[in-house]
């Protein structure tokens, strides 16, 4: 079929128009990137020094006013500060990289009582930079969208201070090495998680998350995929929401896992080794922990103390000094263990003291001591508290081998 003049000249016209149509847009495309490449401001950190024209100091000031987001490049292997830096208000974002050789801010002639890094604008990213011998805090967080990835926080009072407004965190990929506490929170915050990190020698807690009041009913912070090696305690929390999920813990001094007031659930953790004990509720109100588990420990492997409605379910010990130890807890609203295995205690498998817990299908194997001691407590004032626990369908090895012990008439003493 042949086309007339007419007709051909009406497709050259639609081509046209198309072309024109893609062109447009690809051009709109292309000046849309470099508008939004053009409206970030890149500053790049090559001076060292505490002040001065190229350093950290000068590029906080002028990521300040920037009218779009920042991104500040740290290309000098080490920051020495001397007087406090200026808190990163961008309202746009701030991210701030340290260079392929990386980038270490010395905060050891710091003065003042500050933080190194003030993050007090939203949508901050820092990541690959190393802060250490920081008599203060490495990074004080109060404001939403903080992300921390790929760092180093070393010798610090405090690496990471998450304040009560902060929410929407990811702290993940970073070390923290020898500091008092390495990541602290005061209150829940909602949408936050502390993944894949390692924490080594922290000397009170590698996290800590208590508040005095509870601060429930929001989305938990999620403790998961974290190493923890050789610390005073691993984790720390109570009071607020907090799923601790897959962490390997070893070698703690005191407790692996600390658990107080309400909030927390412990799931699927490996704890091993060290002086102290595994999981201690202490005064906690329905705290749940399960699937856990742990072996190599000096003392108890999981302890509930002065608590209330505490689930203990499925867990795993083996080769603890200790399996289960339940003391002093509320009789109206008591706790419960079921399902769980203990093989080879060095010593007992349950241990039942002033308290009133349900013992459903637990399993106690080879105890080098008793399966069950149960135990009344006597206080100061030569009250006694009894021991009546409630038993169901558990495994303990026989009498003649392994009695079931009923010590009433050796009561415990404050």
């Amino acid at each position: 079929m042949r086309l007339s003049g007419r007709s051909i000249l009406a497709i050259a016209v639609f081509l046209g128009v198309v072309g024109l149509i893609v062109g447009g847009r690809s051009y709109e495309a292309r000046r849309a990137a470099s508008e939004s490449f053009s409206n970030t401001t890149a500053v790049s950190v090559t001076n060292g020094a505490d002040r001065g024209a190229g350093t950290l100091r000068e590029a906080l000031f002028l990521v300040a006013t920037a009218p779009g987001p920042a991104h500040i490049t740290l290309e000098v292997p080490k920051i020495s500060l001397l007087t406090a830096l200026p808190p990163i208000v961008n309202t746009h974002g701030v991210r701030i990289v340290a260079g392929p050789g990386g980038s270490e801010i010395d905060a050891g002639a710091l003065s003042g009582s500050g933080p190194v890094l003030d993050v007090a604008a939203a949508n901050v990213a820092l990541d690959g930079l190393a802060i250490a011998n920081c008599a203060n805090t490495g990074i004080l967080v109060r404001a939403v969208h903080f992300s921390l990835q790929n760092a180093t926080l070393q010798a610090c009072d405090v690496g990471v201070d998450v304040a009560g407004n902060a929410d929407d965190l990811l702290l993940a990929g970073n070390r923290f090495v020898n500091d008092r506490v390495g990541v602290r929170f005061a209150a829940s915050s909602p949408g936050t998680t502390v993944a894949s990190n390692l924490f080594s020698g922290e000397k009170d807690a590698g996290v800590w998350a208590v508040r005095g009041q509870p601060d429930l009913g929001v989305a938990a912070i999620n403790i998961h995929d974290n190493r923890f090696d050789a610390d005073h305690a691993g984790i720390v929390a109570g009071n607020l929401s907090a799923l601790i999920e897959q962490n390997q813990i070893t070698g703690a001094q005191s407790t692996a896992i600390d658990l107080v007031g309400a909030g927390v659930v412990v799931r699927g953790n490996h704890v091993s080794g060290g002086s102290g004990m595994g999981i201690v509720a202490d005064g906690a109100h329905a705290a749940v922990i399960e699937r856990n588990d742990l072996h190599g420990l000096a003392a108890y492997g999981i302890m509930i103390r002065g608590s209330s409605n505490a689930l203990v379910s499925t867990n795993r010990l083996y080769d603890c000094a200790y399996g289960l130890a339940f003391v002093l807890g509320d009789p109206r609203n008591p706790s419960t263990a079921v399902d769980n295995t203990i093989i080879e205690p060095r010593y007992d498998g349950i241990d039942v003291i002033g308290d009133a817990p349900i013992l459903r299908n637990n399993q106690v194997i080879m105890p080098h001591a008793f399966a069950l001691r149960v135990a009344d407590f006597t206080r100061p004032d030569g009250s006694k508290v009894v021991s009546q626990p409630f038993l169901d369908h558990n495994s303990f090895p026989p009498p003649a081998k392994n009695a079931v012990a009923a010590l009433r008439g050796r009561s415990l003493r404050q």
